[in-house]
């Protein structure tokens, strides 16, 4: 009889909170399997990697594991560069299944665990400001691939017409356009009283933290706004809720992706030349070198990811055909630097 597993697919970061923040997360995953071994692993930088912790649940005598991405969206990482190292550990030991499960993706769940943040910064605020006067600002990892980008869209639009606030924008923490900065620059400009910074990310990080940084220096600029700072998602129950039915999804054969906006399967706008291009991981390079508390040094990125800047480290990925937008990573430094 075979022996079931669940390996828990991290992005990594040298940021040593989120990375605790992220071993958090799979003890809560634990706690609502407990007849199964998990493990977890990171893409890069931080430690155990993926190899690590399918090593581990080999060693316990699994022979069917079930990995699910940990990050929100779909994009190259979840297309490209886990199912690269998964397939090849695969590949290297046939004797062991293993199935993928799908991203957490737009969900319900998630939405309400995000409602839940950016009402809890509205308890801190003043009173004298209506939700039709507040403009809510969704600021999302940003990616190349716009599937992903526009599912950060269709979130702040369903949070900003359920909750009833009076306008809503999306920037992007790096990779495409707008920029945290312009973006609420943009958003200062339209006239509202108050704007809530909400960050739709799983985890703290220098992203997160130059999120906040950029809207306190927003803030300095525009006294006669209110700025919120909304929380990011963490290992809310909810969110732990949407890891299980991934899981619980690869055991009933519900897998499926999205695949009608995939840019490697058809014509999207912007993005044709990547049409069929070969699934390859990016990330060999990075994996296991640590966090930021293991190799300190001077600059203070976390490498989820720009690539736009000067030093990219050997990656490769392919570039956002509109690199050099003027609200975009080329232009906007330090921001860039990610």
């Amino acid at each position: 009889m075979a022996k079931l597993g669940i390996m828990v697919c991290g992005h990594g970061s040298r940021n040593v909170e989120a990375t605790d923040e992220f071993a958090r997360l799979v003890e809560g995953i634990k706690k609502r399997f407990p007849q199964h071994p998990v493990d977890y692993g990171f893409l890069e930088f931080a430690t155990p990697i993926l190899h690590d912790g399918l090593e581990n649940l080999r060693a316990q005598g699994v022979d069917h594991i079930i990995a699910v991405p940990g990050m929100l969206l779909a994009a190259g990482h979840v297309k490209n560069d886990l199912p690269s190292v998964v397939n090849e550990y695969a590949a290297e030991h046939p004797e062991i299944k293993i199935e993928f499960g799908r991203d957490l993706g737009v969900d319900t769940r998630l939405l309400v665990a995000a409602r839940q943040r950016i009402e809890q910064a509205l308890e801190k605020a003043s009173d004298d400001v209506s939700r039709e006067e507040t403009l809510l600002m969704v600021v999302g990892r940003g990616t190349s691939d716009p599937d992903a980008n526009s599912n950060v869209c269709k979130i702040a639009r369903m949070l900003w017409e359920g909750m009833g606030f009076g306008w809503g924008e999306v920037c992007y923490s790096g990779v495409t356009f707008p920029l945290v900065a312009p973006g609420l620059e943009h958003a200062a400009k339209l006239g509202y009283k108050r704007i809530i910074v909400f960050p739709y990310f799983l985890f703290t990080g220098i992203l997160v933290k130059r999120i906040y940084s950029i809207t306190d220096e927003i803030t300095d600029r525009y006294p006669d706004i209110e700025f919120l700072k909304a929380g990011y998602l963490n290992d809310d129950e909810l969110v732990i809720d949407t890891f299980a039915d991934r899981i619980e999804g690869v055991l009933e054969g519900d897998t499926n992706m999205n695949c009608q906006l995939c840019k490697y399967r058809d014509q999207v706008i912007g993005f044709e030349a990547q049409v069929g291009e070969a699934q390859a991981g990016h990330h060999h390079h990075v994996q296991g070198i640590g966090t930021e508390a293991d190799q300190p040094h001077e600059h203070d990125h976390d490498h989820q990811h720009d690539h736009d800047h000067g030093h990219d480290h050997g990656h490769h990925h392919t570039p956002h055909p509109f690199a050099d937008h003027p609200h975009g990573p080329a232009k906007r430094n330090p921001e860039a630097v990610d």
